[in-house]
């Protein structure tokens, strides 16, 4: 099976070959189980200014830099951008309920994950639309030895956050790779997207609420139920790719 879609990946670009040197990692619903307090905090802030955002919908917008969220909402109740003043205010607020909840568990597999790309030989790179410092400095106290700072593309480091490829194309920049030399672990719809517009070989985890198809649909090479299911599968995938 691995095999088959590996080959479809490299037809579908007109690639040589399919050679892995690196993984790169979203973050939120792959690496931490924070998308439950994520999608509450924006649902509970929305309410609060007046726009309006169910749980659920947010993990349809997951990926997105928070001012283009925003400003999604806002076109579509207020017709119209917010300013940067109400950008920063309710963002602000967003980051403030989400720390205000319990904090966010590892990602049931995960580690298992990185310790087997870590003895693949495969470098490691998280590529998130998260800019809260609270999550992306438990990074390296949650994986200890895994994400330097120079291995981190977060929100502040692109003009374009996800569904657009910059933030995966600069993780391809940074490591000096090409798209054919890369996998991708994602969760969330538009982050498949951003990386299939990448042209980097895509692997869908879904650890939330949302169909396989919303995965499935933006062009996933490969889905997994969980993390741990991607832990279990992962040496017979990685013998059919390198």
């Amino acid at each position: 099976m691995y095999r088959n879609e590996i080959d479809r990946y490299v037809s579908k670009h007109g690639f040589g070959a399919f050679s892995p040197k690196a993984v790169l990692f979203d973050m939120d619903g792959v690496l931490f189980d924070s998308m439950p307090h994520h999608a509450s905090s924006w649902a509970k802030v929305c309410s609060e200014f007046g726009l309006h955002m169910t749980p659920t919908e947010a993990y349809m917008h997951e990926g997105r830099t928070a001012a283009s969220t925003i400003n999604l909402l806002s076109n579509r109740t207020w017709g119209r951008n917010a300013t940067e003043a109400e950008i920063e205010k309710i963002y602000a607020e967003k980051c403030r309920l989400f720390n205000s909840l319990p904090e966010a568990e590892k990602m049931p597999g995960a580690a298992q994950v990185l310790e087997q790309v870590k003895q693949a030989g495969l470098q490691i790179m998280v590529v998130t639309g998260s800019g809260q410092a609270s999550l992306l400095s438990r990074l390296e106290t949650n994986y200890p030895g895994y994400f330097a700072p120079e291995r981190i593309v977060s929100s502040k480091d692109v003009r374009h956050g996800k569904p657009d490829p910059e933030p995966y194309l600069m993780g391809l920049k940074k490591l000096g790779l090409q798209p054919w030399e890369a996998i991708v672990v994602e969760n969330a719809p538009l982050g498949v997207r951003a990386a299939v517009a990448a042209q980097i070989f895509t692997i869908a985890v879904n650890t939330g609420p949302l169909p396989e198809s919303a995965l499935l649909g933006e062009g996933a090479n490969l889905i997994f139920p969980s993390m741990s299911a991607f832990a279990k599968q992962f040496k017979e995938f990685i013998a059919n790719s390198l």
